[in-house]
């Protein structure tokens, strides 16, 4: 089987598909995709929590081996902030991903405080991320890390110029990838994808442009997040107001 890593260096982009259990799982194997991510907001809401790390990392945990005993092919986990207060524990979590078969993470240089997301500043980030690989030592090759920085997604005025300056600083790092989810105009995407050698990962919204269009802007990794998880809630509202209304389960067998 090709390695995680390599799927980020193919032609074409690589779709993941973002899971929340065992069952999502399943079904994006069985329609022959390459590979497997974790959508941490999606989980969250499966278990009646808002996002940003208010789920425990034990919780998490178990739902991550669920996914990872149902199905053979390669599984990323969304790991947020890392969900632990000091490097040490982000790294022990890491590990004990390793230890289950994971392959790749993200981690996120955001925060979330008085609900809110808020942009951890450049230098506070990068010295937190030099700690968590540092002490991952020769485990280190065993994950595909993941990037994810925010001022898009947070709507900043400077968004392009400060996800450049970043990523500048993560490449010295020797991360595998980066993840610009709030990326939509193919200016901005091709801008970023050419400075950088690392592969580019954009995130599905309404305005994103078609995958073939991505794939010539320099884009090597497609995710979703928690969109089609909402979309099957919505889904389900749906059908389940027309039982009500028809006094009739027919509708579920059209």
């Amino acid at each position: 089987m090709i390695s995680f890593k390599s799927l980020h260096q193919e032609e074409e982009p690589l779709l993941l598909g973002n899971v929340w259990n065992a069952q999502s799982a399943k079904v994006y194997e069985n329609l022959g995709y390459k590979a497997l991510a974790t959508s941490s907001s999606a989980v969250a809401m499966s278990l009646g929590y808002e996002d940003g790390e208010q789920m425990s990392f034990e919780e998490y945990f178990y739902i991550i081996k669920r996914i990872k005993a149902s199905v053979s092919i390669p599984l990323s986990v969304d790991l947020e902030g890392g969900y632990g207060s000091t490097p040490e524990i982000v790294v022990s979590n890491i590990i004990k991903l390793l230890e289950i078969g994971v392959v790749g993470i993200n981690l996120e240089d955001t925060h979330i405080v008085d609900e809110k997301r808020q942009l951890l500043s450049r230098e506070v980030f990068f010295e937190k991320l030099s700690h968590i690989l540092t002490m991952l030592k020769e485990r280190r090759s065993e994950i595909f890390i993941n990037i994810r920085t925010d001022p898009f997604l947070l709507g900043m005025e400077n968004a392009l110029e400060e996800t450049i300056e970043r990523i500048k600083l993560f490449e010295t790092l020797n991360v595998d990838g980066i993840f610009v989810p709030g990326m939509i105009h193919i200016e901005d995407i091709k801008t970023v994808a050419n400075a950088t050698s690392l592969p580019i990962n954009v995130m599905g919204l309404p305005d994103l442009p078609d995958f073939e269009t991505l794939k010539s802007a320099g884009v090597k990794r497609i995710t979703s997040g928690a969109f089609l998880n909402r979309y099957i809630y919505r889904e389900l509202e749906r059908i389940s107001d027309t039982v009500t209304n028809n006094k009739s389960f027919a509708a579920l067998f059209i």
